[in-house]
């Protein structure tokens, strides 16, 4: 239960500081933190708990790390499905805070997207679903393969939340105009269920195309970090 714990209040904090950080602050009038501001909002959420969690629960925060790291003989799969009901709780939690703070400003509308995740009218740049697809899984195959290796036992030790939250503030970088940026069901689906409507209806994408990615990326680093000299 401990692990579970760690669990639900890492995503929380994923959840409440990266969305809240596109909610709350990106555009901001005079003093907005834009793209970039949201991406390393992101990256430090999971940098931030690494560190705090990493030795309780492992720090997955995201059913398609869970998976990658299972596909990647890094974790059992007995603990998949309570680990990934622990992530989508904290960040539903996360996502009704935000709402109760965002709610009290004059103006607020969140039909208008609640930093959530979509494609083709509800992409922030208009990109298709074909192309949030894409994006969606390569972002992802990357990200696990970049956690599989800075947590290897042959890698610098004490560095892994570094590297895995940099690696999330580039992908922000690259992704956010396609997609909002996913790479991770429970940071989607902790906002959507607020936005109900387009959110939910585009749901699906932000859960096949994420584990898709992790499970491409774990198959990847175990034939590449396993191969002999």
């Amino acid at each position: 239960m401990q692990k579970y714990g760690a669990e639900f209040i890492g995503t929380f904090w994923l959840v409440f500081g990266g969305c809240g950080s596109a909610v709350l602050a990106a555009a901001f009038p005079g003093l907005g933190i834009g793209f970039v501001g949201v991406s390393l909002a992101f990256g430090l959420t999971v940098l931030t708990m690494a560190y705090a969690i990493g030795h309780i629960s492992g720090c997955h925060l995201n059913p398609a790390v869970s998976f990658g790291l299972w596909a990647g003989g890094r974790f059992p799969a007995n603990q998949l499905l309570p680990y990934i009901v622990a992530q989508v709780l904290g960040g539903i939690a996360a996502g009704g805070v935000l709402y109760l703070i965002a709610s009290g400003q004059a103006g607020f509308d969140v039909s208008a997207g609640f930093a959530s995740n979509g494609y083709g009218e509800h992409s922030p740049g208009g990109f298709s679903m074909l192309a949030a697809l894409i994006t969606e899984v390569v972002m992802t195959m990357m990200f696990i393969f970049v956690i599989l290796g800075a947590t290897d036992d042959r890698a610098p030790k004490g560095l892994a939340p570094i590297a895995i939250g940099l690696c999330l503030t580039l992908i922000h970088l690259v992704s956010i105009p396609v997609t909002n940026t996913s790479v991770n069901p429970a940071r989607s689906t902790g906002v959507a269920v607020f936005v109900g409507g387009w959110a939910t209806g585009q749901l699906w994408l932000f859960w096949v195309a994420p584990i898709v990615g992790g499970l491409l990326g774990a198959a990847i680093y175990r034939y590449i970090g396993s191969a002999k000299d």
